[in-house]
């Protein structure tokens, strides 16, 4: 039973689908480490019943070949008492032969026992031959699968890794996101637009103030043309006829 027992884990497990099993797992990381211990444990029992049955084997197939040997010894022994009785008989001793036809009697009843028990021992020889091959076969199947967990394990772990770093890239590109106004350089920049903006409009400003200056100067000028030809018309002039004071200061940079 416990021989069959050990001999069914090992197909069980040497047959178990690996991928449909992660599928069905709410961590398959700790899966794998749970199941590459659980392969480690099954595969030192199953070693361990191996190599039981394989000596038990061993032990069937020693006591076989000295049955047989047994046996063929036994045989000899009896070929060579009858000969001694017939030899014995020939010569007119009838005891002796007799006596010797009585051990060649009981070396054949031996011989007799000796290849009826390897006889017997056969089948069971056979069915644990064919136990041991299998039981190797599916050793070697469950050595396959714990490579393939293991390396099933490696690649989760680094899958894992690499997945992690690429959230960490990712989350600190948001914080630095040039394109998002919400973000502090997006602040910074607007605050520095607003600052250019002022900046404009001070320089806008203190350009009108200029041109108002101006202005005032060409008003200041007319009234003072004004004036003038006012103060000729009262003096008896003609009031058309009297030059204007930016004419006045032309004709005297003539001169």
């Amino acid at each position: 039973m416990v021989k069959q027992s050990i001999f069914g884990r090992i197909a069980t497990l040497a047959k178990a689908n690996i991928n449909a099993m992660l599928d069905q797992a709410e961590d398959p990381q700790k899966m794998l480490d749970q199941m590459v211990r659980d392969y480690s444990n099954s595969i030192a029992e199953a070693e361990s019943a191996v190599a039981q049955t394989i000596g038990n084997l061993r032990m069937l197939q020693e006591d076989y070949n000295e049955d047989r040997e047994n046996a063929r010894n036994w045989g000899n022994k009896a070929l060579a008492a009858s000969k001694k009785a017939d030899e014995y008989r020939s010569s007119g001793d009838v005891p002796d032969a007799e006596k010797f036809d009585n051990l060649a009697k009981v070396a054949i009843q031996r011989q007799i026992t000796a290849e009826n028990e390897a006889k017997g021992a056969e089948p069971t020889i056979a069915s644990q031959t064919e136990i041991v091959e299998k039981l190797k076969t599916g050793l070697n199947q469950m050595k396959g699968k714990l490579n393939e967990l293991t390396s099933k394990r490696d690649e989760l772990i680094a899958r894992s890794r690499t997945a992690a770093a690429q959230a960490q890239v990712h989350d600190a590109m948001k914080s630095i996101d040039f394109m998002d106004p919400t973000s502090e350089v997006g602040r910074f920049e607007e605050k520095i637009r607003r600052e250019e903006a002022r900046v404009l409009g001070q320089a806008e400003l203190a350009n009108s103030s200029l041109d108002a200056q101006f202005e005032s100067l060409e008003d200041l000028g007319e009234q003072s043309e004004i004036e003038a030809r006012l103060a000729a018309l009262k003096s008896g002039g003609s009031g058309a006829e009297t030059p204007s004071a930016i004419e006045q200061g032309a004709d005297s940079a003539k001169y």
